[in-house]
């Protein structure tokens, strides 16, 4: 049995390496005080420095974040609604809602992107024949974001309530509430890890796309993954390992800590029972 054990341990040592050793490499290189991406000669924390002075960058990590939160926002409300609709719906249109649903999530990137693109030029343009005035920026952005994130959504809310017991929301109605009030007090309550769950995935998302915001905003409007992009055509400077790294800290502080909250919101729910 051990023996059979071996290869596996190696495996999964060679995958986490594969996984891990390109963000280890970056962040040591980010406290290289020179240029160069080959040789490290000597710590240095100017880069960080030069990162939090240069405010384009800034600029551009502000309007993410912004975007980031109103898209997860705006998502999470619609996409948790669409699922408790979806989990209501007989069997058949349920599934064909569910199958379209799924099209985004598995459908490239790119082509949603240019796919968006085209629908907001013929309206932009429409609106601009009746002397509106529009054109693409964080508007466009903004509903381009929210588009790809409900369905995100709808699959992180749905398992949560296949995992109800259909008799609470009657029991609910049948003590004197009201379906809104059943629906806030009992239905909400039970699935809040999974809306939570499907936020932090929609935010996520949020952040970390480049192909559907390149073809979806215009010149007053551009996110961090392309300014990235724009700096990184020119040559790649250590101001963005270090943003990088920034990025992979935070997102690892949060992880961290969501699930030391998880396991003691687990041991007290054990406790109780």
């Amino acid at each position: 049995m051990k023996r059979s054990r071996v290869p596996g341990r190696i495996l999964q040592i060679l995958v986490a390496v594969f996984l891990y050793a390109p963000i280890l490499v970056l962040i040591v290189f980010s406290f290289n005080s020179d240029r160069s991406r080959v040789n490290f000669k000597g710590f240095t924390l100017d880069w960080y420095r030069k990162l939090f002075e240069n405010d384009q960058v800034l600029s551009a990590l502000s309007l993410t974040l912004i975007l980031a939160f109103l898209s997860a926002l705006i998502a999470t409300v619609i996409g948790t609604v669409s699922a408790i609709g979806f989990y209501n719906m007989k069997k058949r249109p349920r599934k064909l809602l569910l199958g379209l649903n799924n099209i985004p999530v598995v459908n490239p990137d790119i082509i949603t992107g240019v796919s968006l693109m085209l629908v907001f030029v013929l309206c932009v343009n429409f609106l601009n024949t009746l002397g509106a005035g529009f054109s693409l920026g964080f508007g466009t952005l903004l509903i381009a974001h929210v588009t790809f994130n409900i369905p995100f959504v709808i699959l992180s809310v749905l398992p949560k309530l296949r995992q109800l017991n259909k008799n609470t929301y009657e029991a609910a109605l049948d003590l004197g509430a009201s379906p809104i009030r059943a629906y806030r007090k009992v239905i909400l309550p039970e699935i809040l890890p999974g809306v939570v769950s499907g936020a932090i995935i929609a935010f996520t998302m949020s952040i970390d796309d480049f192909l559907i915001s390149y073809f979806t905003t215009g010149p007053s409007a551009q996110t961090l993954p392309m300014r990235i992009y724009a700096m990184t055509r020119k040559r790649i400077s250590p101001e963005i390992n270090a943003l990088s790294t920034l990025m992979f800290v935070t997102v690892l502080a949060l992880l961290i800590i969501i699930n030391i909250l998880q396991t003691r919101d687990q041991k007290r729910k054990e406790r109780r029972l």
